[in-house]
């Protein structure tokens, strides 16, 4: 039951953050961490308003600020399924933190009450039960103690703290919580079920090391909480060995993101500091990989005759979906009953979406920038929808059509006579889509569970980053970001990739488009600050640097 009485001392001691304005996005609450106190505490009610609409369902709340430099934090819900918060959601979330910064206590009671009326929340039947999570930053205990401030003594909600963890594994810590079948939910919980899967998948092509596709692989951690929970991980498989971690302090906070991290990586397209030079040597056949520093994103690259080649959330998706084309084949699952696709963003590259429909022959969506939009699109579209924006964020749904299929066909197969080679490779197959789909962390993009897929598609399939990489090769592009006055002004459609606002900019901006070859640019509005991003691609690098800068002054003139 709410005690509205108990709020009021609490709301006077936690929310000293006052006359500030907060927006809950994609990415949750985000902010520099000193005026964070007010979202943490707000937070906390709309959880336990949510997890009591949802009948006393466990749901997460994840304090993290991912990419974000070391000073920053943020706080995003987590749906009991594991997915983020419900879009509808978003706009409560981010009114009772404004009213809570902006009006008076009467004020942030009564909306409240608002909420539980609209809403139909029962605050007399079920408790809310709560599962909470933190990055390593400095400022997250600090926010953390201000978010379980609502959470026990308002609602007498059951909360369980499984401390510092990635943001995937809460995300999926809090699908578990909903299980009947799954008691004790913990961080070994996570790594027992990817672990074993993995192995098993493995296990099924004989597999123990790297195959000889690559001698090591190099996991960037970006000095963050991947850190620690990759190298408990890795420990228990067979490829251990192999296995090196730089940019691993994650207990020198000050140091997370820095110079290092998939962002400074897919950004800068460069090695991230910190690799010892002994893996650079020439002749040495490494795999690299970069997570972010709350690892829910992932990009790997791999240097060859000293040149920097990156694979991107792009290369991603389109490796899985080759390979999972592939499987479907071999095990004779005709593509009309389980339809396989890939969702993108406008920042896609053109290369990666031209080989997607000309060389895979899938068919491809594009949906507006943010992981809420292509997780609902590859949920809704496809059976196994592909998802990955090209910073590496992403992962694959898979859906029950998906697992009937499978299971049809391995039924079948189990009727025929015994010895038939065919029937040996098309049980092969189905068993590796099923192991794949659960080696992938479905709830959310997960770095973890990603490098997973990747390593096994790779040792698999017998293919090296070259080999990968070589798929396609991406057009030069370039992305970049100027400040404007307003940011509000530039307003976008056909997902994105279309201005309609200010008035006769897009037109300015497609007669510098169509004088290079296979030229395309798109600008729009950030989410969270007044600026705006000029994304260019063409075939010569310099044709792109000049697109974006003659871009940027007709952005820069009009906004005088």
């Amino acid at each position: 039951m709410l005690e509205f009485h108990a709020l009021k001392p609490l709301y006077d001691s936690q929310c000293q953050t006052r006359n500030y304005t907060y927006t809950y996005g994609t990415a949750g609450f985000r902010d520099h961490a000193d005026v964070l106190d007010t979202v943490m505490f707000t937070t906390g009610i709309v959880a336990a308003l949510r997890s009591l609409k949802h009948n006393g369902k466990f749901v997460g709340v994840m304090i993290t600020a991912s990419h974000n430099p070391p000073q920053d934090n943020g706080v995003k819900i987590i749906e009991p399924d594991g997915s983020m918060l419900l879009q509808d959601w978003e706009p409560i979330a981010t009114k009772l933190a404004n009213i809570a910064s902006n009006e008076s206590f009467d004020n942030l009671v009564n909306y409240i009450r608002d909420i539980i009326q609209e809403q139909k929340i029962d605050i007399h039947g079920s408790m809310a039960h709560i599962a909470v999570g933190m990055d390593s930053r400095e400022s997250s205990p600090r926010l953390m103690n201000c978010l379980m401030s609502t959470l026990e003594p308002i609602f007498n909600a059951i909360v369980i703290n499984h401390g510092m963890l990635t943001t995937p594994q809460l995300h999926y810590l809090t699908s578990c919580h909903n299980e009947e079948d799954i008691r004790n939910v913990s961080i070994e919980t996570y790594n027992r079920n990817f672990q074993s899967t993995f192995k098993k998948l493995l296990n099924i092509y004989n597999i123990q090391g790297f195959n000889n596709c690559f001698d090591n692989l190099i996991v960037d951690c970006a000095n963050g909480i991947g850190a620690p929970q990759f190298e408990r991980f890795s420990s228990l498989l067979s490829q251990s060995s192999m296995i090196k971690f730089t940019n691993d302090n994650y207990l020198h906070p000050e140091t997370l993101n820095e110079s290092c991290g998939a962002d400074f990586v897919k950004t800068r397209q460069t090695l991230p500091k910190g690799v010892p030079q002994e893996f650079l040597q020439d002749g040495n056949n490494n795999l690299y990989c970069s997570f972010d520093g709350d690892a829910d994103r992932i990009v790997f690259y791999y240097i060859k005759d000293s040149k920097f080649h990156l694979l991107d959330g792009d290369k991603i998706a389109t490796l899985f979906a080759k390979f999972l084309k592939e499987l479907l084949t071999t095990a004779q699952i005709p593509h009309e009953k389980i339809k396989l696709g890939i969702v993108q963003t406008a920042y896609a590259n053109g290369s990666s979406t031209n080989y997607v429909k000309t060389k895979l022959n899938c068919p491809t969506s594009c949906t507006k920038t943010g992981v809420k939009h292509l997780h609902h699109e590859a949920q809704t579209a496809y059976d196994i929808g592909i998802y990955f924006e090209a910073n590496g964020h992403g992962t694959i749904l898979f859906s029950n059509k998906f697992y009937q299929q499978v299971q049809s066909c391995i039924d079948n197969i189990m009727e025929q006579p015994n010895g038939d080679l065919e029937k040996d490779e098309r049980w092969k197959a189905c068993e590796t889509l099923l192991l794949f789909s659960r080696v992938i962390n479905q709830t959310v993009g997960d770095a973890i569970a990603d490098l997973l897929g990747v390593i096994a598609t790779l040792l698999i399939t017998k293919s090296t980053p070259d080999q990968w990489d070589n798929e396609y090769t991406d057009l030069p592009n370039l992305l970049s970001k100027i400040v404007v006055p307003d940011r509000n002004l530039f307003k976008t459609t056909d997902q994105e990739r279309k201005l309609t606002s200010p008035p006769g900019l897009q037109a300015k901006m497609d007669t510098l488009i169509n004088k290079i070859e296979n030229g395309r640019a798109f600008v729009r509005a950030s989410g969270t600050e007044d600026a705006v991003r000029i994304y260019c691609e063409g075939s010569s690098i310099n044709e792109v640097k000049k697109l974006s800068q003659d871009i940027a002054d007709l952005i820069l003139k009009d906004a005088k």
